[in-house]
């Protein structure tokens, strides 16, 4: 494959030379099952010396590494071999197109450059606020009048744009109806509830309906007033339990830390409306740790308090995911935003998926799970 390759490495490294390098790209993942979506690669200077920067475009996170341009080859190598059927490298004489068939057979295209300056060879490339300057942050008191966040919501406006930047990549991820119908359950005081519609309302052109639902009356009163100054007329707010909730036309259910088995009950929403995204933060996991009161002695894993404790939330989490996979959704459990902002970091993910599943495997695993833990039964099973 480094032999096909090789025209693009000899244009790669004239570029370099003649100080007309952009950037490159790699797109078409081989396998669309794998999370790896793109992959970028630009010139930065680290430490006086030019090296090249590959940030790795994951359906949940960003991640980034740094080589010399040997190193860069044998990288750029691997990726085409394995993960990717394209690549851009984007120069100020041309773009360079290729393209690798089934076969491994490598083509070229050469068309006019995309750019006319090169990109800034800072080390730090700065994020991406996808929430910023708008009108519902300050009426929820992240941002003051002139759009500055308060310090002591420094934390909070870091979270939204983790959310809002998670959330877009899922929605890539899955087939949406023309107007899309979100429900976020436990809404609480509606700071991503708001982000969410705001920004794929407001910024990215969707045609969505967003219903929040909480159960405290007053925050819903004070959530619908603040839609209202903002002009957010597919925003709404409804103050009911979550288990009474009985519309069916889901496509997207959020429940951001919904205490307990609401969590659950969300999920259970979710499933029986056959939503194409599932994305929940769990919280507090009471249920399976009273049924196991009284066995702590019998599992070291469960003498200790803080393990105990973790025990608990994994368990209950992962039983979760395996419940999900069982119907047919692509899960995902990761660290949702830094547990020095949070603790209640945990997300979990399910998408929608055409493949199918092994029930009976599955089944067999949660299980296993539970007599591991002599556990009688999880909550979201009994609902299912």
């Amino acid at each position: 494959m480094k032999e096909a390759l090789h025209q693009l490495f000899i244009e790669f490294q004239n570029s370099i030379q003649k100080n007309d390098f952009v950037k490159l790209t790699l797109s078409k993942p081989i396998r669309k099952s794998d999370d790896l979506s793109n992959v970028y690669v630009r010139q930065i200077t680290l430490k006086g010396d030019v090296c090249f920067q590959f940030l790795y475009r994951y359906k949940t996170n960003d991640q980034t590494k740094n080589y010399s341009f040997e190193e860069s080859v044998e990288e750029l190598t691997n990726l085409l071999s394995e993960n990717f059927r394209a690549a851009t490298l984007f120069t100020l004489t041309n773009d360079l197109l290729v393209f690798i068939s089934k076969k491994k057979k490598v083509s070229y295209k050469t068309t006019q450059p995309s750019f006319k300056n090169k990109l800034p060879e800072t080390h730090d490339k700065p994020k991406e606020k996808r929430a910023e300057n708008s009108e519902y942050l300050y009426h929820l008191g992240v941002t003051d009048k002139g759009g500055k966040v308060i310090p002591k919501m420094a934390d909070k406006y870091r979270q939204i744009n983790k959310y809002l930047e998670i959330i877009e990549a899922q929605i890539q991820s899955v087939k949406l109806p023309n107007h899309i119908n979100i429900v976020d359950m436990g809404s609480g005081k509606g700071y991503l509830t708001f982000a969410l519609y705001d920004y794929l309302v407001n910024q990215k052109g969707y045609t969505a309906s967003v219903t929040g639902i909480e159960l405290r009356e007053s925050l819903v009163n004070y959530c619908n007033d603040i839609a209202k100054k903002c002009g957010f007329k597919g925003l709404l707010f409804v103050a009911q339990p979550i288990q009474e909730y009985d519309n069916d036309k889901i496509d997207i259910l959020i429940a951001l830390h919904a205490c307990d088995t609401a969590t659950d009950d969300a999920i259970y929403k979710g499933l029986v409306s056959k939503a194409e995204l599932i994305i929940c933060a769990p919280c507090c996991h009471k249920q399976i740790r009273q049924q196991v009161k009284g066995k702590e002695q019998e599992s070291p894993l469960l003498k200790y308090g803080i393990f105990k404790e973790r025990q608990f939330e994994m368990v209950t989490d992962t039983i979760r995911a395996l419940i999900l996979e069982k119907h047919q959704y692509n899960t995902k459990v990761f660290e949702f935003i830094s547990n020095e902002h949070t603790r209640k970091n945990v997300m979990l993910i399910g998408a929608k998926s055409s493949k199918k599943v092994d029930s009976e495997r599955i089944g067999a695993k949660i299980s296993e799970l539970k007599s591991a833990y002599q556990i009688d039964q999880h909550y979201l099973e009994t609902l299912l």
